[in-house]
């Protein structure tokens, strides 16, 4: 049976081995406090050493944490890319779920088939840069090919090759996979977001943070890391005095006081409704551009640009341009990261209509009243706004989630995203009223609190999101959220429901109470063995309650090679209690490595984890004084002893690829001299 609330807690050490700094002020003798997030993170990595739940890996793969992010009712979203022998696996990115007290809550991972895929190139690397370039019309720049593997129903070894450039008229910087034995592009994915919105109103007189002193300042703000606004293809803009712009539609300068003080309010609305540290969640933003040639505004993956309105009388800078422009920003700066397909990308352009109105909600600002229009102001080609979010099909986009989203072009995908978050946050019967697929009245709950469900589930976000997984988030985030009420949830799901996306297997209840309920972590020691045809492997699994009370779990294996059998002493335990389990083959197993998962049935929640068994061939290889030999594929506790290269090693630390004696690995292993 699925817990209802995710996964239980892993206690564990990261696999990251940086060893934290002990504070100046710390007294000595006194061991510091952990951080919260510190904690959190240890429990995720553990998750991902163990291949806990959702976090399955074949042999040769590995989880690399690349960030952890704050999210509301005290959890922490960790990310991390897949490796595979040490290449990127793009597509194979997960998430794992953990709050402040070391508890892993959830796990999510990007679908894809078991990758058994070799890592030499046929192909070499200048001909897979002569396949990319002719992508694109006009080439700017292209990056080195590198070697991928491209996750999905058939993995492959790819190179991935950026093309920066123009297609036509439209600016693009396409990362290009192809096949690295036989040329083939196994697919495209391009980091500009073209948006057309805007809003012609301007905020008026307004205060933005610039640097500088005396008669010298920038359009650079001092506080914010990354953010700055300048003209397109040129410097920042710096001026003598610190007064700027002209109130001019047709103002450059102006146009970067609109862009400031737009991003500058979005970065507070982040921090103080959503808990977000500035843009890309780590402190940091990125640059603006204003003077763009052209009849629109698009985000290329690392900067915003804005052009104009179609009578070129006015910028698009106003601020629900801005903040849908660093609202893609935000998108591809959460875990996940931009992702591709169309329906992916109507989640991504929804993303920064949404994160436009928050901002307009947050600012509250006279001239520019906050709504849930798109582009009504900007007036871009002259035909008024170009979405409505509280009714989609104004403009011909769809209200309701269908068959034929994944194939709808990706601004018009964004309709039925849209149109969830104004029935969450306003209702059905607000003022403009809005439609339902399914002819129910929503209660909305208010842009704040929307915003905050939003946001949490879109940390949750794997490069494979679409809006099936988007609902399961949001309703695992409103219980987060909101504990011991249900009124946000019901709210969360009756929007959903509005806008025809179904229910999904495993997505929560809500009860009405703070989550509490049953559960259980279940791991494994050691995670790895290696035998020759014929011997026995063991490992210890071991259950421990999390929450709750005790409750019957029984055991079982899975994924064995042929001939080998698998007994557990005992077959059932208490959470809490121990068993071992025996894998037994046979002379006639094949050779090779097998992943066997471990599940625990238990009375209230399941749970899985991995246990590496290799099947060798001849005689297993020791290291020095008849230790064992070091085994890059082999998950290494703390005080577990190797050879490697002639020298005795003990591992101080959990690990798993740390090669002993590499630069990296001096918090990893400990050197006990030549043997």
């Amino acid at each position: 049976m699925r817990s209802p609330r995710g996964l239980a807690a892993i206690a564990g050490l990261a696999l990251t081995f940086a060893v934290p700094a002990i504070p100046a002020t710390a007294t000595p003798g006194t061991p510091a406090a952990t951080p919260p997030e510190a904690l959190a993170a240890r429990a995720a990595d553990q998750a991902a050493l163990s291949g806990a739940d959702r976090l399955a890996k074949g042999a040769g793969e590995a989880f690399v944490r690349t960030g952890v992010t704050p999210g509301g009712g005290g959890l922490y979203y960790a990310s991390y890319q897949r490796t595979y022998h040490g290449l990127p696996v793009v597509g194979g990115d997960a998430v794992v779920v953990a709050d402040g007290a070391g508890r892993v809550r959830g796990t999510e991972a990007a679908k894809t088939a078991p990758i058994t895929v070799g890592t030499q190139a046929t192909l070499n690397a200048s001909q897979a840069t002569k396949i990319a370039t002719a992508k694109v019309s006009t080439v700017d720049s292209v990056t080195t090919p590198k070697l991928v593997v491209l996750a999905g129903d058939a993995p492959k070894l790819a190179y991935e090759v950026v093309v920066s450039g123009h297609t036509k008229t439209t600016p693009t910087k396409l990362h290009v996979f192809v096949d690295s034995a036989t040329g083939a592009v196994l697919d495209t994915r391009d980091d500009v977001r073209e948006a057309g919105t805007g809003n012609s109103y301007y905020a008026g007189t307004v205060s933005i943070d610039t640097s500088g002193s005396g008669s010298s300042y920038s359009m650079t703000d001092p506080a914010r890391r990354g953010i700055s606004c300048g003209r397109e293809g040129g410097s920042i803009f710096t001026k003598s005095t610190n007064t700027w712009g002209t109130g001019s539609g047709t103002d450059l300068e102006t146009g970067c006081v609109d862009t400031l003080y737009s991003v500058q309010t979005e970065w507070k609305m982040l921090g103080e409704w959503l808990g977000r540290n500035g843009i890309d969640g780590a402190g940091g933003g990125f640059r603006a551009s204003v003077g763009l040639n052209d009849v629109n505004a698009y985000w290329d993956g690392s900067s915003t640009h804005f052009g104009h309105s179609q009578d070129n009388r006015r910028q698009a800078t106003p601020m629900d341009v801005v903040g849908h422009e660093f609202g893609h920003a935000i998108f591809q700066t959460t875990p996940g990261g931009a992702g591709s397909g169309n329906e992916n990308g109507g989640l991504n352009e929804s993303t920064g209509d949404i994160f436009g109105a928050l901002t307009e909600y947050y600012a509250n600002n006279p001239k520019d009243t906050p709504d849930f229009t798109v582009g009504e102001g900007v007036n871009l080609v002259g035909q008024g706004p170009i979405r409505y979010m509280y009714n989609p099909s104004q403009v011909g986009d769809p209200n309701c989630y269908s068959a034929q989203i994944p194939s709808t072009e990706v601004h018009a995908a964004a309709g039925p995203q849209n149109h969830w978050f104004y029935l969450l946050s306003q209702g059905s019967n607000a003022s403009p009223a809005s439609p339902t697929c399914n002819g129910s009245t929503v209660t909305g709950i208010g842009i704040q609190k929307a915003g905050k469900i939003f946001y949490n589930g879109l940390l949750k976000k794997t490069s494979s999101w679409n809006h099936r997984t988007a609902r399961k988030a949001t309703l695992e985030a409103a219980i987060a959220l909101f504990p011991g009420s249900c009124t946000e949830f019901t709210a969360t799901k009756a929007a959903w429901d509005a806008v025809s996306v179904p229910a999904v297997s495993g997505e929560p209840t809500c009860s009405g109470q703070p989550p509490a309920g049953n559960d259980y972590s279940l791991t494994l020691s050691p995670t790895s063995a290696s035998v020759q045809p014929g011997q026995t492997a063991t490992t210890t699994v071991t259950t421990r309650i999390t929450s709750g009370n005790a409750q019957t779990v029984a055991l079982q294996a899975t994924g064995l090679p042929e001939g080998a059998k698998a007994t557990f002493s005992p077959a059932s335990v208490q959470s809490g209690g121990t068993s071992t389990l025996t894998i037994t083959t046979s002379a006639t197993t094949p050779e090779g490595t097998s992943q066997v998962t471990v599940t625990g049935d238990g009375t209230d929640a399941d749970h899985t984890a991995q246990f590496s068994l290799t099947v060798g061939t001849g005689t297993p290889p020791t290291g020095c004084d008849g230790l064992g030999e070091w085994d890059s594929a082999k998950a290494y506790v703390p005080n577990d002893v190797v050879g490697h290269n002639g020298h005795k090693w003990t591992s101080l630390w959990y690990s798993t690829g740390a090669e002993p004696g590499a630069p990296t690995s001096w918090a990893v292993w400990s050197d006990g001299g030549a043997c």
